[in-house]
């Protein structure tokens, strides 16, 4: 299999040149499949924000995947693949599945949003202002700040409202005539603590009680005519990058005890945000070396891809993607470096590499499609990864 792939690898980087992005379009629709079979009651939303390539939107839509936004532009990639549609199916598509999980919005966005009629989230008063000002059309999902212990990155500084607060918060949104219609919160990415999820799906189920006793009305009137609230429990489904990385099985079994034990009525609809598990396994950097070195006693690769690229991810998704030669060799430990003129850009400086590699010789790193393209940059005059599509 290895071999093959090698072939693959090389023809690819023959005719494209190199560093190249490989997208495998059934390895995302394999994901689909499989996060829909383990969690069948829930609703995946794919986070654009994790690889917002035009082609994976249009995959993710031909599958029948819902989105999560961010902003404006990711609203307008997803709204694409629906221009065809009538107003009224356009309308319902948009209702039914997009949300924008931002919490914050400039004013000009939410005007913009208004028309769309969207779901979006909040977690402050300010921002409930601002919405009943330029966006009083939406619809509301309040975001609850839960413990993010053990994910590789944390959210809950930067967002969610206290659970303490939160149907005081409801309580403003009403009384500023908005409508609520469910709760959302997120464990952080790439979690590794299931306990995360446990007890956010606790603090939720404490704030439906509490609103529902204080006679607040929240949710919406689905197309049966019963009144149901949205419980978006967020992304941080974990992906094996490494064997220490719990299975996204055991999560789904935890997941589907606790929300059939504590919303056994039905009267609530789950929605998820998978973002990284759609899409991390589903693509290839394959990078060339430009330059090599013995610094110290330690062989040096220079890459024609690094950190301000698509290895961008191990600066802001704090993940490490080993490299892999296609040539065989005896390995020993090597410094590898991306291309631009900063010590900065240093990929690793413990790969395990052949150390009689030459010059335009080939490495790859797999499981790099998750927050890696999204974040590359043209620093230094160097341009991002050309990008290749397999199984589209």
């Amino acid at each position: 299999m290895t071999e093959k792939k090698n072939r693959i690898l090389e023809k690819i980087a023959r005719e494209h040149g190199t560093p190249v992005f490989i997208i495998d379009h059934e390895k995302i629709r394999q994901n689909y499949r499989e996060f829909k079979e383990k969690l069948p009651d829930v609703q995946a939303y794919f986070a654009v924000k994790a690889n917002s390539n035009p082609e994976i939107v249009k995959t993710m839509y031909d599958l029948g995947a819902s989105f999560d936004v961010a902003s404006l532009p990711e609203f307008m990639l997803v709204h694409d693949n629906i221009k065809h549609l009538s107003e009224k199916e356009r309308q319902d598509f948009i209702w039914e599945k997009i949300i924008y999980a931002n919490t914050i919005k400039p004013a000009e966005v939410l005007a913009n949003l208004n028309e769309y009629k969207i779901l979006v989230t909040f977690d402050n008063v300010e921002e409930l202002r601002k919405i009943k000002k330029h966006a009083p059309d939406v619809g509301l999902v309040l975001r609850i700040r839960v413990p993010n212990t053990g994910s590789m990155v944390e959210l809950s500084s930067k967002f969610g409202v206290h659970p303490g607060e939160a149907v005081d918060l409801i309580a403003e949104a009403l009384d500023l005539g908005l409508g609520i219609e469910g709760i959302s919160f997120h464990v952080g990415s790439q979690c590794n603590n299931f306990d995360n999820y446990s007890q956010a799906l606790n603090f939720a189920y404490s704030i439906f009680k509490e609103a529902e006793l204080r006679n607040y009305q929240i949710g919406f009137i689905d197309k049966d005519g019963k009144r149901k609230k949205i419980l978006d429990i967020g992304g941080g489904f974990p992906v094996k990058y490494t064997p220490d990385v719990k299975s996204f099985s055991s999560l789904s079994e935890i997941l589907n005890s606790e929300i059939k034990r504590l919303f056994p009525n039905g009267d609530i609809q789950v929605v998820a945000e998978p973002g990284r598990f759609m899409v991390a396994t589903a693509c290839t950097l394959v990078t060339k070396i430009i330059g090599k070195a013995v610094r110290d006693g330690k062989t040096c690769y220079y890459l024609d891809d690094g950190v301000y690229h698509t290895f961008s991810g191990q600066v802001f998704d704090h993940q490490h993607y080993p490299l892999h030669s296609i040539k065989r060799g005896e390995k020993k430990v090597c410094a590898t470096f991306g291309p631009t003129c900063d010590a900065f850009d240093t990929i690793s400086l413990a790969d395990e590499l052949p150390e009689d590699l030459q010059i335009d010789d080939l490495l790859y790193a797999e499981n790099i499609g998750a927050y890696t393209i999204a974040s590359t940059t043209y620093f230094n005059g160097f341009p991002p990864p050309k990008v290749v599509h397999l199984n589209k």
